[in-house]
């Protein structure tokens, strides 16, 4: 495998930067975008520039081939829902306790990978990392300051973001041998596809009057942070390989936190703190025995 050079670091920590900066551009973007339309433009955006990208580099989009079901339910499951979710809970969340939370997501893909993978069944280590992050959680759910009666729900709708992004990642290993380009611009074409309907069935879009600023954080959210996000993780993937890659699991969180405090002038107490160790301890416990499953 390629040793990771000082360019490889920079490039998981800018793509780091980008994925942390989400959450509080989420949080720009809602306060003018309604959830729906909020995710309906993210997906919208990123699916315009992959589908300029394999335009560019001759890659055929396989959106309606033999794979077009899956594409769908893909579309759906891995973007659509978790999308919306983060968009509705961060109405009445923080954007910094937004990117705690979402960093949840290697419990879930643990708990779901033991359920339906052979080859991913919970051991000790990954055993004790679910607890600890599930403590760390459940300590952040207590602190009153940010978490109380008015937005626990929509702290939980954060949370099925995770969720679903780790059940799409399932549903993905089915066309495991499809090339990323071509799986991600296939069902980012869905998404578009699936959700504009349900958007004009619930809302009137253009009674939209939003702000320039707001407009801007959507167009970064589709363009930077989803679809020049995922060619950064294509080339760093097919470079430096999966187990480099998953380090960004760390370093999200920390962005996250830190945009948040700068830009939105987000609180930052003892718990959320202890809650991001908590769940970083946990993602590289489980990391951990991966890696030592992989050297057995």
């Amino acid at each position: 495998m390629h040793k990771a050079s000082l360019k490889d670091f920079i490039l998981l920590i800018t793509l780091a930067a980008i994925w942390g900066s989400a959450f509080f551009n989420i949080k720009i973007a809602s306060e003018d975008y309604t959830p729906m339309a909020l995710a309906f433009g993210r997906i919208f955006f990123a699916a315009f520039v992959m589908v300029i990208y394999c335009f560019v580099r001759n890659i055929r989009i396989d959106a309606f081939g033999e794979n077009w079901f899956w594409y769908a339910i893909i579309g759906f499951v891995n973007l659509v829902l978790p999308f919306f979710c983060i968009s509705f809970g961060i109405i009445k969340v923080q954007s910094n306790m937004a990117a705690v939370l979402m960093s949840t997501a290697p419990i879930f893909a643990t708990i779901l990978g033991h359920l339906f993978i052979q080859d991913e069944k919970i051991n000790f280590l990954k055993l004790i990392g679910i607890f600890i992050g599930f403590l760390g959680i459940l300590f952040l759910f207590s602190d009153d300051l940010l978490i109380n009666k008015s937005n626990t729900f929509y702290a939980l709708m954060v949370i099925l973001g995770p969720f679903f992004y780790t059940l799409g990642g399932l549903f993905s290993l089915r066309l495991r041998n499809i090339k990323n380009e071509v799986l991600t611009s296939s069902i980012l074409v869905w998404a578009v596809i699936i959700l504009l309907p349900i958007l004009l069935f619930f809302e009137n879009p253009s009674e939209l009057r939003p702000s320039l600023v707001s407009t801007i954080s959507l167009l970064y959210l589709g363009v930077v942070a989803t679809a020049i996000a995922w060619l950064m993780r294509f080339y760093i993937l097919q470079k430096n390989g999966l187990v480099f890659q998953s380090q960004v699991a760390y370093i999200i969180p920390i962005f996250g936190l830190i945009f948040g405090y700068v830009f939105l002038q987000e609180k930052i107490t003892y718990k959320i703190i202890v809650a991001l160790i908590a769940v970083l301890i946990s993602t590289y416990l489980i990391e951990k025995s991966k890696k030592s499953r992989i050297e057995e």
